[in-house]
């Protein structure tokens, strides 16, 4: 049993909230983005919140202890688009390997630092594997349905390199996540998987859809209980749902995993829904009042946050769930 597992079964874990809400406090400009590293990158780099685990790895330490001073248990690195596949957009497909190792270090000593001061309370980093900006399941081009812009193999190259990164660079496990197609999760998984065997060791492995509307569908099709069963071939850690929908929207899908799955069940919603000008209302009183239903339910046994949550989001999150049990796992489906 690893220390992640044994820690499952005694309480329930506190996943982190929002990196890119948190570097969003900071003004950042292009300089920040291109540090010495890409000082002459032919392309624009600002909005690259990735890079900043290379050209600026103070600000995405602070946010780590931030989140670990707040009662956090898992750190996300700082990768969620660090994919040969996303980082096209930017001609940085040469660099996704040291974006992926510095951010794992990075939220690795950060971890360490916290785990010596507080031995009997050990720190994770969750390797952030995200779904990339193509579907290997639809088609971008209307005119087109046959058309696909990425496919399965170059998914599964690009997620293994990112996840053989992730390992050397010191995660815990990975966390794929946001998943909207379940395609592009399936070449990360037998990307994992591969990775294991070339590097002969295997770290327990999170995935977490994301339902992207009052259809209870994610972005492909699938229902919360077809995600859960296209991914169940694999020997999973945790099945959750993150993103897209606040607490109280995600509920009535979190009760769908708590019952058929024989996974642990995560999630991290986001911070309500956003208003007019892309941005959250919720505080973190509104948020935690909504996610003691999920306590009070026996629904999960790992909670964080997503868009909109910030450090304080998490500390009162980590209160809430200090009073409860973790959901109790059952043998047989």
């Amino acid at each position: 049993m690893t220390a992640i597992e044994k820690a499952l079964n005694e309480r329930i874990l506190i996943l982190d909230g929002a990196m890119g809400t948190m570097i969003q406090r900071h003004t950042l400009e292009e300089e920040d983005f291109r540090g010495e590293h890409f000082k002459d990158h032919k392309s624009p780099l600002k909005g690259n919140n990735d890079l900043l685990s290379l050209t600026r790895p103070d600000i995405i330490k602070d946010i780590h202890r931030q989140y670990f001073k707040a009662g956090a248990d898992i750190a996300e690195t700082n990768t969620f688009s660090a994919t040969t596949i996303a980082m096209e957009d930017y001609n940085l497909e040469d660099a996704v390997y040291d974006l992926n190792f510095q951010s794992a270090k990075i939220a690795r000593e950060v971890a360490d630092e916290f785990l010596a001061t507080e031995p009997n309370k050990p720190r994770f980093v969750a390797g952030s594997m995200g779904p990339t900006n193509k579907t290997a399941s639809l088609s971008p081009d209307v005119n087109n349905p046959g058309f696909r812009a990425v496919t399965f193999n170059d998914l599964k190259t690009a997620y293994k390199q990112q996840a053989k990164a992730l390992m050397e660079g010191g995660a815990d496990l990975l966390l794929v996540e946001t998943v909207f197609d379940t395609l592009n999760a399936k070449a990360a998984l037998f990307a994992i998987q591969e990775a294991f065997e070339e590097i002969g060791n295997k770290i327990p492995v999170m995935i977490s859809g994301t339902i992207t509307d009052a259809s209870g569908r994610t972005l492909s099709g699938q229902t919360t209980e077809a995600f859960l069963i296209s991914v169940s071939h694999v020997p999973l850690l945790s099945v959750g749902l993150n993103c897209a929908l606040g607490a109280k929207q995600l509920r009535p899908y979190l009760q769908v995993l708590a019952q058929k799955s024989n996974f642990h069940v995560s999630a991290h919603p986001n911070a309500g829904l956003p208003n007019e000008f892309g941005e959250y209302d919720e505080t973190p009183e509104m948020m935690a009042a909504q996610i003691e239903d999920f306590l009070k339910e026996n629904l999960i046994n790992i909670i964080g946050g997503c868009c909109g949550t910030t450090p304080d989001h998490i500390k009162a999150i980590a209160e809430m769930a200090s009073k409860y049990e973790p959901r109790k796992m059952f043998l047989e489906l």
